[in-house]
């Protein structure tokens, strides 16, 4: 395939999905699915069809090796299993590489996909085609006809592109046309959804084709995985090493192959036991007890003509408590070289039959033979000193002797209350222990030991010693919490914090949806409580944890509201009517499709009616979700493009300031004309700003100490504050000149300038503060402000609190405090307006002055200093 070809398969996601053209794309009325066989194993001499499931050890290794190649690639690794079910599918459809344009592509249907995975189509365009574009592990591009209308997705899984292009032809996934016919056939025997081509050999489903829903994917790239995994003889190859004694060997290497927990893999491997293609089981022994812990897949056994007896018993029988693990130690029996996967089951060699597995000597003791001269470190407590004391008539499982033989440990080390502590809690061969076992073990038993002496796990005391039995102290939660009370008591301590969490998030959440604070735990409660009315109780919730956090505490909105909670509105508590406009619009939509149909295929019987009105409705939801998507784009791209306008008008204006910045800096003082002063230097602006202060502090004298309409008056108060601040401004340079040293000035004459008008500021601000406030307290002493201050004095004298003793302390001293606020805010609102009297007056002074004349304007221009590099023109 050329680059030019590889680059046109890669294109957008597609916005239309595309049904299967065999069957619609829907499931007809009255059609069951029905768990069918593979097609018949044929015989080895060639007399009728090759089964699938029969491969060679030369060809399972291939497939095998291309499988896990597949899996493991960096872009496909991160994904979830129906990602990875789905390049497997795609992977096997691919063409194989013959020197045309079309080499290694898949054509396929959405529809078709999901039938492939067990899944919707909805959920294939959202969980699986989206994250394989997302990692790179797929191409993807809409094929339409001539009309414009699509046809089918063409597909490229990027790890076989990138295998063919430069992995060489030594790559595991390089596999020839017939190897990848081969994995096809194998995957359609396996779950293959079946189809009835015309004029050729109908497919049948495969094994769990009728496997559909969560889970689905999981469950058939298992079986796939086991049956590459197992040999001619139809027990799976269980790995090596030591593993959960709970999960079992086999559920540990189900997690090995799907990358999943040991329980995510028991509960697969149990999901396909339920489905009859796996079979459970352990290695029968010389004496009757129950060995190694095995599976056999049913299929390869069947295909290969197995007995399947034994594992048809094994299935159907229950797990035996005395059970003898394969590596305890005591064994008589040398232990099974590991297959492929280190397992010490099942060997590689596709001749292993059950007779080769050696079986425990008949003759063996029933207990692990201890060594002599070991000194019982617990005190026995038998009587007989046999197997059984204390059991009495019943028949049931010891209370005090041996109580610990069928007790549940956890996966680090097997607990068991044997006779002999020794060898209860001693690794098994090759393991080094972290400590002395006996030690170890003593401690536990005298801290861990219940009422009838069964020692627990560590583990579950530390949780149950953390639960609280009551509801969190904090009351917004113990509100919101109260109607689930019963559920939180069954929780541990780890999950009790978890949930506390998760209630606190979603109170934050509502709080920042509008509700108020106080009533949010109300309505988080009231949400439980409808949950629970959903749920029929809290008798019928069995798993609390889960509960509460996926269903309980979660907000479910019905809509595109983010206040909607299952149709409510959360700020207002009514019914959210969006959802309303939602279901009315998809109601008007529905009914005119119908109307539509009606009139346009009136000969319609009633199920082929609904077929088409579903096929309408379904496009009709397509185009629906194509145009929200393409608004969305189109909401996107307008927000990028303001904020890059944005990002643009304030890069400009940054650049513009800086210009400007920079132009001003260039620019002579306007007083001195210093160069690069950026129109005022220093000193200059010290001046201006004492001048300024000279000239308010003048201002706010006049208007506390004389009357406003005697214009001389003000002009005296204003030329006395003047001569007060220069002999003020004098004294503080002449005692900076004093304290200077000499010739320490002469060296630096521009900055003993700015000292010298900074100090003049300083003492002008100082001396501005003082007449600041006497004029405050020559006003509060006039009568509007004793007249607002005794006004004040009384109303609060008079507050309902202070009638029945007006004349008391605490009446006489908030009344006083609140008169002494009433005439200072008094004495401020008069100082404010008559400074904006005298403001008024000196500016209507200014305008009526006119210009200065030249005569005295001359000698002042005449004391500025010239520049050569400053010209300009002087206007009158």
């Amino acid at each position: 395939m050329s680059a030019g070809a590889a680059s046109a398969a890669v294109l957008e996601h597609p916005r239309v999905d595309f049904a299967d053209n065999s069957v619609g794309g829907l499931r007809l009325p009255g059609q069951r699915n029905v768990l069918r066989s593979v097609p018949a194993s044929g015989k080895p001499d060639g007399d009728g069809p090759e089964d699938p499931l029969r491969l060679g050890r030369r060809m399972r290794l291939r497939l095998l090796a291309a499988v896990q190649a597949l899996l493991a690639d960096p872009s496909i690794a991160g994904l979830k299993d129906a990602p990875k079910l789905a390049a497997v599918v795609l992977y096997a459809k691919s063409r194989a590489p013959k020197g045309r344009e079309n080499d290694l592509l898949t054509s396929i249907w959405v529809a078709e996909l999901g039938r492939w995975m067990g899944v919707g189509e909805s959920t294939v365009d959202r969980n699986v085609l989206a994250p394989m574009r997302k990692s790179d592990a797929l191409h993807t591009k809409v094929v339409r006809d001539g009309l414009g209308h699509p046809t089918g997705l063409e597909c490229l899984v990027m790890p076989l592109w990138n295998a063919h292009h430069g992995g060489g032809a030594g790559h595991p996934l390089a596999l020839t046309a017939a190897e990848l016919a081969t994995l096809l056939r194998l995957i359609e025997a396996l779950f293959g959804h079946g189809w009835t081509p015309e004029n050729k050999e109908a497919t049948p489903p495969g094994l769990l084709a009728a496997r559909r829903g969560r889970g689905a994917a999981t469950d058939r790239l298992g079986l796939l995985l086991m049956v590459l995994n197992t040999g001619s003889s139809g027990w799976l190859q269980l790995c090596g090493g030591s593993v959960k004694k709970r999960e079992g060997r086999g559920a540990a290497t189900m997690a090995r192959l799907l990358g999943c927990s040991p329980a995510g893999g028991r509960k697969v491997l149990a999901r396909l036991t339920d489905a009859g293609v796996a079979a459970r089981g352990r290695k029968g022994t010389g004496t009757g007890m129950d060995g190694r812990g095995r599976v056999m897949v049913l299929p390869v056994a069947r295909a290969y003509g197995r007995d399947l007896a034994d594992a048809e018993a094994a299935q159907g029988s229950e797990t035996v408590f005395s059970a003898r693990p394969a590596g305890a130690g005591g064994d008589h029996a040398p232990a099974v070289e590991a297959g492929a996967l280190g397992a010490p089951g099942e060997s590689e060699a596709e001749t292993a039959s059950e007779a080769e597995i050696p079986a425990r000597p008949a003759g063996a003791e029933l207990h692990t033979v201890h060594a002599h001269m070991v000194t019982p470190v617990v005190p026995l407590q038998l009587d007989c000193g046999f197997s059984g004391e204390g059991r009495g008539a019943e028949g049931r499982r010891p209370e005090r002797v041996c109580a610990g033989e069928d007790q549940a440990v956890d996966g680090q080390a097997a607990v068991a209350a044997t006779g002999s502590p020794v060898a209860g809690v001693g690794p098994l061969r090759g393991e080094k222990p972290k400590k002395s076992p006996v030690d170890e073990r003593v401690g536990q038993r005298a801290a861990g030991a219940g009422a009838g002496g069964r020692p627990k796990a560590a583990g579950w005391e530390k949780a149950k010693q953390q639960r609280r039995v009551g509801l969190p102290a904090d009351l917004p939660l113990r509100v919101a919490l109260g109607p689930v009370e019963w559920l939180w008591k069954q929780l541990n301590g780890w999950q009790q914090d978890q949930v506390e969490a998760a209630a606190k998030a979603e109170l934050a959440q509502l709080a920042g949806l509008g509700v108020a604070p106080e009533g949010a735990p109300r309505l988080l409660a009231d949400r439980l409580t409808s949950r629970l009315e959903e749920t029929g109780g809290e008798a019928l919730v069995d798993k609390p944890y889960g509960w509460l956090i996926r269903r309980g505490l979660p907000q479910r909105p019905a809509c595109s509201h983010r206040r909607c909670d299952d149709g409510i509105r959360l700020d207002t508590g009514e019914d959210c009517e969006n959802c309303a406009n939602v279901l009315h619009l998809r109601r008007s939509r529905q009914a005119r499709i119908a109307a539509e149909v009606e009139a346009q295929l009136p000969g319609l019987d009633d199920r082929e009616r609904r077929r088409v009105l579903e096929e309408r409705l379904r496009e009709a939801a397509a185009l629906e979700a194509e145009d929200l998507a393409w608004r969305q784009e189109q909401a996107r791209s307008e927000q990028d493009r303001r904020t890059a306008a944005r990002a643009e008008a304030m890069a400009l204006a940054k650049a513009e300031r800086q210009a400007a910045a920079a132009a001003l800096r260039v620019l002579p003082c306007e007083d001195c004309g210093q160069e690069q002063a950026a129109g005022l230097c220093e000193v200059c602006g010290y001046r201006r700003r004492t001048e300024a202060l000279t000239l308010e502090a003048g201002m706010v004298a006049a208007a506390a100490s004389s009357d406003l309409d005697d214009s001389q008056a003000v002009s005296a108060v204003l030329v006395h504050v003047r001569e007060t601040l220069q002999v003020a401004a004098r004294k503080a340079q002449d005692d900076f000149l004093g304290s200077a040293k000499p010739g320490e000035l002469d060296a630096d004459p521009l900055g003993t300038a700015s000292v010298l008008a900074f100090g003049a500021l300083q003492a002008v601000q100082d001396a501005a503060s003082e007449y600041h406030r006497c004029a405050l307290e020559m006003l509060g002493r006039t009568e509007e402000a004793e007249a607002e201050a005794r006004r004040a004095f009384r109303t609060e004298q008079g507050r309902h609190w202070f009638r029945h003793n007006p004349n008391g302390a605490d009446a006489v001293a908030a009344a006083t405090k609140a008169a002494d606020t009433a005439r200072e805010r008094t004495a401020q609102l008069l100082l404010a307006t008559r400074l904006d009297q005298l403001r008024q007056r000196a500016a209507a002074r200014t305008e009526q002055a006119g210009p200065a004349p030249w005569t005295d304007r001359l000698p002042d221009l005449a004391t500025r200093p010239l520049d050569g590099g400053a010209t300009g023109a002087v206007i009158a």
